[in-house]
């Protein structure tokens, strides 16, 4: 966490002067946000949590990371941002925060940290105000069948199960090496998602598949605008997806007077 602090990757700096972390396809398909509330689970140290708020949002950040969320706070102080800011377990959300929400959102990357899809689904629909919504957006699995030189060679087999445990000197931000090397990640294949998303009571309203990613996951890979695509000429593969699932309205309420009781 404090390596991603201090990285161009995370851009502090840049987000206390105005800019958005957030990605122009999530504005888009979440949709307006003012008066509502929100909150993003795993947030890290809250920038997208914080965007929120500046767009409108009445907003509540959790991680698992006590020094994430102290981060996060900081941040908000310090850019005049109001916003709750929890340290808990992703899986103890409702209890930890007390409240629900009229969205919940969940960044990209966070899914593989998890081993149980369907405890975090139900937990977000335990989050939920009637008619609310989640909002996902992640990297497509499919990409992690492909070789990593070409991107273009199935090499890994889609429905493994995890964990895989990876030992790799530096964060994905790229910068200082780490003291701590190893990580535990788990993939879900995209039926896995929408199957726990419906098992717990939510309507999926979108699923979408983008031909983008947000960094070079393959070496051949054209960069446009911070959007990364397999080159011209070559066959276009999903590299993202996001996905939208609302929690059923409140039950109308009956327009029609009740009868007077009969009198003797």
């Amino acid at each position: 966490m404090p390596i991603h602090l201090e990285s161009e990757f995370y851009d502090v700096a840049g987000f206390k002067a105005g800019a958005s972390p957030l990605r122009s396809f999530e504005l888009d398909e979440v949709g307006e946000v003012g008066g509502r509330s929100l909150v993003h689970l795993q947030c890290h140290f809250g920038l997208d949590t914080l965007d929120w708020a500046r767009r409108g949002a009445t907003v509540t950040g959790l991680d698992l990371s006590d020094r994430a969320v102290e981060s996060a706070r900081k941040i908000a102080e310090e850019c005049g941002i109001p916003a709750r800011f929890v340290a808990a377990d992703v899986y103890d959300a409702a209890e930890a925060l007390g409240e629900t929400y009229d969205i919940v959102y969940t960044g990209i990357g966070a899914l593989v940290w998890l081993p149980d899809l369907t405890r975090w689904a139900e937990t977000v629909a335990a989050l939920l105000n009637p008619g609310g919504f989640l909002y996902l957006a992640e990297f497509h699995p499919f990409q992690d069948m492909l070789d990593d030189e070409t991107g273009s060679v199935v090499s890994h087999d889609y429905f493994a199960r995890g964990p895989e445990i990876y030992d790799i000197p530096y964060t994905y931000t790229g910068d200082q090496p780490l003291e701590h090397t190893v990580s535990v990640q788990f993939t879900h294949h995209l039926g896995e998602v929408v199957s726990a998303v419906a098992a717990a009571g939510l309507r999926i309203e979108f699923l979408h598949e983008h031909d983008f990613t947000l960094f070079p996951r393959f070496p051949v890979m054209e960069g446009d605008g911070g959007r990364y695509r397999m080159p011209e000429g070559r066959p276009r593969i999903p590299l993202m997806y996001s996905l939208r699932a609302g929690s059923a309205p409140a039950p109308a309420a009956d327009p029609t007077p009740s009868s007077p009781a009969p009198t003797s």
